[in-house]
């Protein structure tokens, strides 16, 4: 268990997932460039969050709100959790060890059960980075809300819409070991090397991570040391 002063971001849990050297530019030495995509996906985000709640027949709309998890070590802020209102026979586990999956709200009767939507401006990605930070929020839920959540939701803003994330053992394990792996990085402050693969050209840090002339191997001190060897040769 950590304390609220070891939490880190769930964001940066989603950079990690998605490139480690990504997560240190931009958490280790704070460099952020936007382009078209994280434009198009901040102003996602920011018409989510000031739409405000609401309730829309059983379902209570929370926007904006704050999540912690002290197993993981994470906080954030969700964009959208849908609280959809249990019947009675929904109300109880089905067993004596299961979590029930309802949580008492303020002023509502009965008990509602919590859905994490997460949004993304773009398609589906490959890997798991967004299906990572989708988890993470739904494992904060349960353990603010001592309740079990079985699924989630991401909504890609390219097909508009929504898409059911399944939080299946190897889901929330990929989850656990990413934020382990979060916390040990962070406390080495390193910046890792550049990988180069596709996924580079669509990054809006490419500019200031070099991916083709700063990985493994190639360092500021090999360049200096060619050049100045190079100069030497041509002098003679």
């Amino acid at each position: 268990m950590y304390t609220e002063d070891d939490l880190l971001p769930i964001s940066a849990l989603q950079h990690l997932a998605f490139c480690e050297r990504q997560w240190a530019l931009i958490h280790l030495e704070r460099i952020w460039s936007d382009n078209r995509l994280t434009a198009e996906g901040k102003q996602m985000h920011e018409k989510t969050h000031s739409a405000g709640s609401e309730q829309r027949g059983g379902i209570r709309v929370a926007r904006g709100l704050r999540l912690r998890s002290l197993r993981l070590g994470v906080w954030g802020v969700a964009d959208v959790v849908e609280f959809h209102h249990l019947s009675p026979s929904e109300e109880s586990p089905q067993g004596l060890t299961e979590k029930r999956t309802g949580a008492s709200l303020v002023n509502l009767a009965g008990l509602w059960r919590p859905v994490p939507v997460e949004y993304k401006r773009g398609r589906p990605k490959d890997g798991i980075c967004d299906e990572v930070q989708l988890c993470a929020q739904a494992i904060c839920l349960e353990e603010m809300l001592n309740v079990s959540i079985s699924e989630a939701e991401l909504f890609y803003g390219k097909p508009r819409r929504r898409h059911k994330v399944r939080l299946t053992a190897k889901l929330r394990k990929d989850t656990e070991d990413l934020s382990l792996r979060l916390h040990e990085i962070t406390e080495l402050g390193i910046t890792p090397p550049a990988i180069y693969t596709k996924r580079c050209n669509q990054c809006s840090l490419r500019s200031s991570c070099t991916p083709r002339s700063a990985g493994r191997g190639k360092s500021a001190l090999t360049y200096l040391s060619r050049a100045i060897k190079a100069s030497i040769e041509e002098a003679l």
